[in-house]
Protein backbone atom coordinates (compact mmCIF):
# COMPACT_ATOMS: atom_id res chain seq x y z
CA UNK A 1 0.00 0.00 0.00
CA UNK A 2 1.36 3.40 -0.97
CA UNK A 3 1.60 6.28 1.46
CA UNK A 4 -0.35 9.51 1.12
CA UNK A 5 1.50 12.67 0.14
CA UNK A 6 0.74 16.31 0.88
CA UNK A 7 1.85 19.25 -1.23
CA UNK A 8 1.78 22.91 -0.18
CA UNK A 9 0.72 25.60 -2.66
CA UNK A 10 1.55 29.26 -2.98
CA UNK A 11 -0.45 31.02 -0.32
CA UNK A 12 0.28 34.41 -1.84
CA UNK A 13 -1.49 33.59 -5.09
CA UNK A 14 -4.49 35.73 -6.00
CA UNK A 15 -7.88 34.08 -5.67
CA UNK A 16 -10.36 35.13 -8.34
CA UNK A 17 -14.02 34.93 -7.41
CA UNK A 18 -16.26 33.83 -10.23
CA UNK A 19 -19.53 32.07 -10.87
CA UNK A 20 -18.64 28.41 -10.91
CA UNK A 21 -19.65 26.38 -13.94
CA UNK A 22 -19.87 23.33 -11.74
CA UNK A 23 -22.89 24.75 -9.88
CA UNK A 24 -23.59 24.61 -6.16
CA UNK A 25 -25.69 21.72 -4.90
CA UNK A 26 -26.20 23.48 -1.58
CA UNK A 27 -27.50 26.59 -3.29
CA UNK A 28 -29.73 24.56 -5.59
CA UNK A 29 -31.61 23.10 -2.64
CA UNK A 30 -31.50 26.19 -0.43
CA UNK A 31 -34.61 27.32 1.46
CA UNK A 32 -35.09 30.30 -0.83
CA UNK A 33 -34.90 28.12 -3.92
CA UNK A 34 -37.29 25.58 -2.42
CA UNK A 35 -39.89 28.26 -1.64
CA UNK A 36 -39.85 29.35 -5.27
CA UNK A 37 -40.05 25.75 -6.39
CA UNK A 38 -43.01 25.08 -4.10
CA UNK A 39 -44.99 27.87 -5.77
CA UNK A 40 -44.20 26.40 -9.17
CA UNK A 41 -45.27 22.93 -8.05
CA UNK A 42 -48.59 24.24 -6.72
CA UNK A 43 -49.26 25.88 -10.08
CA UNK A 44 -48.23 22.71 -11.89
CA UNK A 45 -50.56 20.53 -9.82
CA UNK A 46 -53.50 22.89 -10.35
CA UNK A 47 -52.96 22.76 -14.11
CA UNK A 48 -52.92 18.96 -13.99
CA UNK A 49 -56.16 18.85 -12.00
CA UNK A 50 -58.14 21.17 -14.30
CA UNK A 51 -59.17 18.42 -16.79
CA UNK A 52 -60.60 16.32 -13.96
CA UNK A 53 -63.01 19.01 -12.84
CA UNK A 54 -65.31 18.50 -15.80
CA UNK A 55 -65.05 14.73 -15.48
CA UNK A 56 -66.11 14.92 -11.84
CA UNK A 57 -69.22 16.93 -12.80
CA UNK A 58 -70.09 14.34 -15.43
CA UNK A 59 -69.85 11.53 -12.88
CA UNK A 60 -72.09 13.48 -10.48
CA UNK A 61 -74.70 14.00 -13.18
CA UNK A 62 -74.68 10.30 -14.07
CA UNK A 63 -75.21 9.31 -10.44
CA UNK A 64 -78.10 11.81 -10.18
CA UNK A 65 -79.87 10.42 -13.25
CA UNK A 66 -79.17 13.46 -15.38
CA UNK A 67 -80.12 13.16 -19.04
CA UNK A 68 -77.29 13.69 -21.49
CA UNK A 69 -75.27 15.54 -18.88
CA UNK A 70 -71.97 14.41 -20.40
CA UNK A 71 -72.89 13.97 -24.03
CA UNK A 72 -74.50 11.15 -25.94
CA UNK A 73 -74.94 7.65 -24.59
CA UNK A 74 -71.84 5.54 -25.04
CA UNK A 75 -71.91 2.82 -27.64
CA UNK A 76 -71.06 -0.20 -25.49
CA UNK A 77 -70.22 -2.29 -28.53
CA UNK A 78 -67.45 0.09 -29.57
CA UNK A 79 -63.86 -0.26 -28.41
CA UNK A 80 -61.81 2.68 -27.23
CA UNK A 81 -58.52 3.32 -28.98
CA UNK A 82 -55.76 5.44 -27.44
CA UNK A 83 -54.13 7.76 -29.94
CA UNK A 84 -50.78 9.37 -29.02
CA UNK A 85 -51.01 13.12 -28.66
CA UNK A 86 -48.91 14.96 -31.23
CA UNK A 87 -46.13 17.19 -29.99
CA UNK A 88 -47.56 20.61 -29.25
CA UNK A 89 -46.05 23.63 -31.03
CA UNK A 90 -44.04 24.88 -28.03
CA UNK A 91 -42.50 21.45 -27.61
CA UNK A 92 -41.48 21.38 -31.26
CA UNK A 93 -40.00 24.84 -30.90
CA UNK A 94 -38.05 23.84 -27.80
CA UNK A 95 -36.73 20.67 -29.44
CA UNK A 96 -35.70 22.62 -32.54
CA UNK A 97 -33.87 25.15 -30.36
CA UNK A 98 -31.94 22.38 -28.59
CA UNK A 99 -31.06 20.73 -31.92
CA UNK A 100 -29.79 24.07 -33.24
CA UNK A 101 -27.73 24.66 -30.13
CA UNK A 102 -26.25 21.14 -30.28
CA UNK A 103 -25.33 21.65 -33.95
CA UNK A 104 -23.51 24.88 -33.08
CA UNK A 105 -21.61 23.24 -30.21
CA UNK A 106 -20.65 20.24 -32.33
CA UNK A 107 -19.49 22.42 -35.21
CA UNK A 108 -17.27 24.39 -32.83
CA UNK A 109 -15.87 21.22 -31.23
CA UNK A 110 -15.05 19.77 -34.67
CA UNK A 111 -13.51 23.04 -35.84
CA UNK A 112 -11.15 23.10 -32.88
CA UNK A 113 -9.96 19.57 -33.61
CA UNK A 114 -9.47 20.19 -37.34
CA UNK A 115 -7.61 23.47 -36.81
CA UNK A 116 -5.33 22.15 -34.05
CA UNK A 117 -1.97 22.03 -35.82
CA UNK A 118 0.15 23.68 -33.14
CA UNK A 119 1.88 20.51 -32.00
CA UNK A 120 3.34 18.33 -34.74
CA UNK A 121 4.11 15.65 -32.18
CA UNK A 122 0.41 14.80 -31.74
CA UNK A 123 -2.32 13.86 -34.19
CA UNK A 124 -5.72 15.08 -33.00
CA UNK A 125 -8.85 13.54 -34.52
CA UNK A 126 -12.58 13.36 -33.75
CA UNK A 127 -15.29 10.76 -34.20
CA UNK A 128 -18.96 10.25 -33.38
CA UNK A 129 -20.80 7.22 -32.06
CA UNK A 130 -24.45 6.55 -31.32
CA UNK A 131 -25.54 5.18 -27.95
CA UNK A 132 -28.20 2.55 -27.34
CA UNK A 133 -30.57 5.45 -26.58
CA UNK A 134 -29.98 6.95 -30.02
CA UNK A 135 -27.89 9.89 -28.78
CA UNK A 136 -24.86 10.94 -30.81
CA UNK A 137 -21.70 11.38 -28.73
CA UNK A 138 -18.70 13.48 -29.70
CA UNK A 139 -15.30 11.92 -29.00
CA UNK A 140 -11.74 12.86 -29.87
CA UNK A 141 -8.29 11.35 -29.67
CA UNK A 142 -4.68 12.47 -29.44
CA UNK A 143 -2.11 10.08 -30.92
CA UNK A 144 1.68 10.44 -30.54
CA UNK A 145 3.35 10.85 -33.94
CA UNK A 146 7.01 10.11 -33.21
CA UNK A 147 6.65 8.06 -30.01
CA UNK A 148 5.57 4.45 -29.76
CA UNK A 149 2.23 3.97 -28.02
CA UNK A 150 2.86 2.18 -24.73
CA UNK A 151 -0.47 2.85 -23.02
CA UNK A 152 -3.94 4.33 -23.37
CA UNK A 153 -5.74 6.95 -21.31
CA UNK A 154 -9.53 7.36 -21.57
CA UNK A 155 -10.40 10.83 -20.29
CA UNK A 156 -13.68 12.02 -18.81
CA UNK A 157 -14.17 15.73 -18.16
CA UNK A 158 -16.10 17.32 -15.30
CA UNK A 159 -19.56 18.85 -15.10
CA UNK A 160 -20.29 21.74 -17.50
CA UNK A 161 -16.99 21.47 -19.39
CA UNK A 162 -15.76 19.28 -22.29
CA UNK A 163 -12.90 16.99 -23.29
CA UNK A 164 -11.22 19.62 -25.46
CA UNK A 165 -10.17 21.56 -22.34
CA UNK A 166 -7.65 18.81 -21.65
CA UNK A 167 -5.84 19.02 -24.99
CA UNK A 168 -2.58 20.30 -23.48
CA UNK A 169 -2.66 17.53 -20.87
CA UNK A 170 -3.33 14.95 -23.61
CA UNK A 171 -0.36 16.17 -25.68
CA UNK A 172 1.93 15.85 -22.69
CA UNK A 173 0.69 12.30 -22.25
CA UNK A 174 1.41 11.71 -25.97
CA UNK A 175 5.01 12.78 -25.44
CA UNK A 176 5.32 9.95 -22.90
CA UNK A 177 3.85 7.25 -25.13
CA UNK A 178 0.16 7.42 -24.13
CA UNK A 179 -2.60 7.68 -26.70
CA UNK A 180 -5.50 9.65 -25.25
CA UNK A 181 -9.23 9.37 -25.92
CA UNK A 182 -11.81 11.86 -24.65
CA UNK A 183 -15.61 11.68 -24.65
CA UNK A 184 -18.01 14.58 -24.17
CA UNK A 185 -20.84 13.20 -22.09
CA UNK A 186 -24.50 13.82 -22.83
CA UNK A 187 -25.43 17.52 -22.79
CA UNK A 188 -21.78 18.59 -22.96
CA UNK A 189 -19.32 19.74 -25.61
CA UNK A 190 -20.13 18.35 -29.04
CA UNK A 191 -22.53 15.64 -27.84
CA UNK A 192 -26.33 15.58 -28.08
CA UNK A 193 -28.61 16.99 -25.40
CA UNK A 194 -29.67 20.23 -23.77
CA UNK A 195 -26.52 22.00 -22.60
CA UNK A 196 -25.51 20.85 -19.10
CA UNK A 197 -28.68 18.79 -18.64
CA UNK A 198 -28.06 15.20 -17.49
CA UNK A 199 -31.19 13.11 -17.04
CA UNK A 200 -29.24 10.14 -15.71
CA UNK A 201 -25.59 9.76 -14.75
CA UNK A 202 -26.15 6.02 -15.05
CA UNK A 203 -26.58 6.70 -18.78
CA UNK A 204 -23.23 8.49 -18.76
CA UNK A 205 -21.61 5.53 -16.99
CA UNK A 206 -23.10 3.22 -19.64
CA UNK A 207 -21.84 5.52 -22.42
CA UNK A 208 -18.36 5.50 -20.90
CA UNK A 209 -18.36 1.70 -20.78
CA UNK A 210 -19.41 1.57 -24.43
CA UNK A 211 -16.71 4.07 -25.40
CA UNK A 212 -14.10 2.17 -23.39
CA UNK A 213 -15.08 -1.01 -25.22
CA UNK A 214 -14.51 0.71 -28.58
CA UNK A 215 -11.11 2.00 -27.45
CA UNK A 216 -10.01 -1.43 -26.24
CA UNK A 217 -11.17 -3.06 -29.48
CA UNK A 218 -9.08 -0.59 -31.49
CA UNK A 219 -6.01 -1.13 -29.31
CA UNK A 220 -5.79 -4.80 -28.28
CA UNK A 221 -3.20 -5.78 -25.69
CA UNK A 222 -2.31 -2.15 -24.83
CA UNK A 223 -2.56 -1.22 -21.10
CA UNK A 224 -5.50 1.12 -20.56
CA UNK A 225 -5.92 3.73 -17.82
CA UNK A 226 -8.86 6.04 -17.10
CA UNK A 227 -8.70 9.67 -16.01
CA UNK A 228 -11.65 11.56 -14.53
CA UNK A 229 -12.03 15.07 -13.16
CA UNK A 230 -14.72 16.09 -10.62
CA UNK A 231 -18.04 14.48 -11.66
CA UNK A 232 -16.11 12.73 -14.41
CA UNK A 233 -14.06 11.13 -11.64
CA UNK A 234 -17.24 9.88 -9.98
CA UNK A 235 -18.38 8.39 -13.30
CA UNK A 236 -15.04 6.62 -13.80
CA UNK A 237 -15.11 5.31 -10.24
CA UNK A 238 -18.62 3.89 -10.63
CA UNK A 239 -17.71 2.32 -13.97
CA UNK A 240 -14.72 0.42 -12.55
CA UNK A 241 -16.89 -1.03 -9.79
CA UNK A 242 -18.19 -3.27 -12.57
CA UNK A 243 -15.93 -6.37 -12.57
CA UNK A 244 -16.17 -6.60 -16.38
CA UNK A 245 -14.69 -3.12 -16.66
CA UNK A 246 -12.21 -3.57 -13.83
CA UNK A 247 -10.44 -6.47 -15.54
CA UNK A 248 -9.60 -4.30 -18.56
CA UNK A 249 -8.36 -1.22 -16.68
CA UNK A 250 -4.76 -1.02 -15.44
CA UNK A 251 -5.50 1.92 -13.13
CA UNK A 252 -7.40 5.19 -12.74
CA UNK A 253 -6.39 8.77 -11.96
CA UNK A 254 -8.93 11.03 -10.26
CA UNK A 255 -8.56 14.79 -9.79
CA UNK A 256 -10.98 16.45 -7.36
CA UNK A 257 -13.50 13.60 -7.70
CA UNK A 258 -17.14 14.26 -6.81
CA UNK A 259 -17.35 11.67 -4.06
CA UNK A 260 -18.54 13.98 -1.31
CA UNK A 261 -21.27 16.46 -2.33
CA UNK A 262 -24.11 17.07 0.10
CA UNK A 263 -27.01 19.58 0.29
CA UNK A 264 -27.16 21.99 3.20
CA UNK A 265 -30.00 20.12 4.98
CA UNK A 266 -30.99 16.40 5.09
CA UNK A 267 -34.63 17.20 4.21
CA UNK A 268 -33.49 18.17 0.73
CA UNK A 269 -32.45 14.58 0.09
CA UNK A 270 -36.13 13.67 0.45
CA UNK A 271 -37.43 16.58 -1.63
CA UNK A 272 -34.87 16.42 -4.43
CA UNK A 273 -36.40 13.36 -6.22
CA UNK A 274 -39.82 15.06 -6.36
CA UNK A 275 -38.47 18.33 -7.71
CA UNK A 276 -36.20 16.60 -10.24
CA UNK A 277 -39.22 14.68 -11.55
CA UNK A 278 -41.57 17.65 -11.83
CA UNK A 279 -39.10 20.30 -12.99
CA UNK A 280 -36.01 18.47 -14.26
CA UNK A 281 -34.64 21.21 -16.53
CA UNK A 282 -35.49 24.13 -14.30
CA UNK A 283 -32.69 26.44 -13.16
CA UNK A 284 -32.56 28.71 -10.15
CA UNK A 285 -30.51 31.87 -10.16
CA UNK A 286 -29.69 31.12 -6.51
CA UNK A 287 -27.71 28.11 -7.69
CA UNK A 288 -25.29 30.33 -9.59
CA UNK A 289 -23.70 32.01 -6.59
CA UNK A 290 -20.63 34.13 -6.97
CA UNK A 291 -17.62 33.16 -4.95
CA UNK A 292 -16.74 29.71 -6.31
CA UNK A 293 -13.05 29.80 -7.12
CA UNK A 294 -11.89 26.85 -9.24
CA UNK A 295 -8.33 28.01 -10.01
CA UNK A 296 -5.77 30.45 -8.65
CA UNK A 297 -4.66 31.30 -12.19
CA UNK A 298 -6.56 34.37 -13.50
CA UNK A 299 -5.82 33.52 -17.14
CA UNK A 300 -7.14 29.98 -16.71
CA UNK A 301 -10.40 31.35 -15.30
CA UNK A 302 -10.85 33.78 -18.17
CA UNK A 303 -10.18 31.02 -20.71
CA UNK A 304 -12.67 28.69 -19.04
CA UNK A 305 -15.58 31.05 -18.59
CA UNK A 306 -15.22 32.68 -22.01
CA UNK A 307 -15.36 29.27 -23.72
CA UNK A 308 -18.75 28.79 -25.48
CA UNK A 309 -18.50 25.04 -24.87
CA UNK A 310 -18.33 25.59 -21.10
CA UNK A 311 -21.75 26.01 -19.49
CA UNK A 312 -21.78 28.95 -17.06
CA UNK A 313 -25.48 29.04 -16.17
CA UNK A 314 -27.22 27.80 -13.05
CA UNK A 315 -27.20 24.07 -12.44
CA UNK A 316 -30.33 22.26 -13.62
CA UNK A 317 -32.41 20.50 -10.97
CA UNK A 318 -32.19 17.01 -12.45
CA UNK A 319 -28.46 17.35 -13.01
CA UNK A 320 -27.94 18.35 -9.38
CA UNK A 321 -30.06 15.45 -8.17
CA UNK A 322 -28.08 13.00 -10.30
CA UNK A 323 -24.86 14.23 -8.70
CA UNK A 324 -26.36 13.65 -5.26
CA UNK A 325 -27.36 10.13 -6.31
CA UNK A 326 -23.98 9.06 -7.66
CA UNK A 327 -22.08 10.50 -4.69
CA UNK A 328 -24.41 8.72 -2.26
CA UNK A 329 -23.86 5.46 -4.16
CA UNK A 330 -20.10 5.83 -4.11
CA UNK A 331 -20.05 6.67 -0.40
CA UNK A 332 -21.74 3.34 0.28
CA UNK A 333 -19.44 1.33 -2.00
CA UNK A 334 -15.93 2.71 -1.46
CA UNK A 335 -14.78 -0.54 0.11
CA UNK A 336 -15.59 -2.35 -3.16
CA UNK A 337 -12.99 -0.35 -5.08
CA UNK A 338 -10.14 -2.72 -6.02
CA UNK A 339 -8.58 -1.00 -9.03
CA UNK A 340 -5.17 0.70 -8.65
CA UNK A 341 -5.82 4.43 -8.29
CA UNK A 342 -4.18 7.80 -7.78
CA UNK A 343 -6.43 10.50 -6.32
CA UNK A 344 -5.36 14.16 -6.24
CA UNK A 345 -7.26 16.93 -4.46
CA UNK A 346 -6.74 20.52 -3.38
CA UNK A 347 -7.44 21.17 0.30
CA UNK A 348 -9.11 24.53 -0.51
CA UNK A 349 -11.51 23.00 -3.04
CA UNK A 350 -14.99 24.50 -2.49
CA UNK A 351 -16.72 22.44 -5.20
CA UNK A 352 -15.95 18.85 -4.12
CA UNK A 353 -14.83 17.64 -0.70
CA UNK A 354 -11.14 16.70 -0.30
CA UNK A 355 -12.06 14.72 2.82
CA UNK A 356 -14.15 12.42 0.64
CA UNK A 357 -11.02 11.66 -1.39
CA UNK A 358 -9.23 10.85 1.85
CA UNK A 359 -12.12 8.55 2.76
CA UNK A 360 -11.78 6.81 -0.61
CA UNK A 361 -8.09 6.24 0.06
CA UNK A 362 -8.77 4.86 3.55
CA UNK A 363 -11.73 2.59 2.72
CA UNK A 364 -10.89 1.27 -0.76
CA UNK A 365 -9.78 -2.36 -0.93
CA UNK A 366 -7.18 -1.59 -3.59
CA UNK A 367 -3.69 -2.75 -2.65
CA UNK A 368 -2.17 -0.17 -4.99
CA UNK A 369 -3.51 3.24 -4.03
CA UNK A 370 -2.04 6.72 -3.70
CA UNK A 371 -3.42 10.05 -2.53
CA UNK A 372 -1.87 13.46 -2.91
CA UNK A 373 -3.44 16.48 -1.21
CA UNK A 374 -2.26 19.91 -2.34
CA UNK A 375 -2.43 22.44 0.48
CA UNK A 376 -4.33 25.57 -0.57
CA UNK A 377 -5.02 24.38 -4.12
CA UNK A 378 -8.49 24.73 -5.66
CA UNK A 379 -10.78 22.55 -7.79
CA UNK A 380 -9.29 22.58 -11.32
CA UNK A 381 -5.89 21.10 -10.48
CA UNK A 382 -4.74 20.82 -14.10
CA UNK A 383 -5.39 24.55 -14.53
CA UNK A 384 -3.66 25.73 -11.39
CA UNK A 385 -0.36 27.71 -11.67
CA UNK A 386 1.47 24.49 -10.69
CA UNK A 387 -0.19 22.44 -13.47
CA UNK A 388 3.14 21.37 -15.00
CA UNK A 389 4.29 19.81 -11.74
CA UNK A 390 0.91 18.10 -11.23
CA UNK A 391 0.97 16.72 -14.78
CA UNK A 392 4.49 15.32 -14.29
CA UNK A 393 3.35 13.63 -11.06
CA UNK A 394 0.43 11.97 -12.88
CA UNK A 395 2.64 10.82 -15.76
CA UNK A 396 5.18 9.39 -13.34
CA UNK A 397 2.43 7.36 -11.66
CA UNK A 398 1.23 6.04 -15.03
CA UNK A 399 4.75 5.22 -16.24
CA UNK A 400 5.50 3.20 -13.11
CA UNK A 401 2.54 0.91 -13.90
CA UNK A 402 3.38 -0.01 -17.48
Amino acid sequence: MRNSMVKKGDDSATIILTSGASGRINALFSLRALRSMWLLINTFVLILLLPFRGRRQCMTAEKGGGVGGCGQEEDKSSKSVRVPVAMVPWQRTAAAAVDKEVAARRALAIKRVVEDKENEESLREFSLFVTSRGDTMFTQSWTPVNVKVRGLVVLLHGLNEHSGRYSDFAKQLNANGFKVYGMDWIGHGGSDGLHAYVHSLNDVVADMKMFLGKVLAENPAVPCFCFGHSTGGAIVLKAVLDPKVREHVAGIVLTSPAIGVQPSHPIFIVLAPVFSFLLPRYQFSAANKRGIAVSRDPEALVAKYSDPLVFTGSIRIRTGYEILRITAYLQQNLSKVTVPFFVLHGTADSVTDPEASRKLYEEASSTDKTIKLYEGFLHDLLFEPEKEEITKTIIAWLNSRL
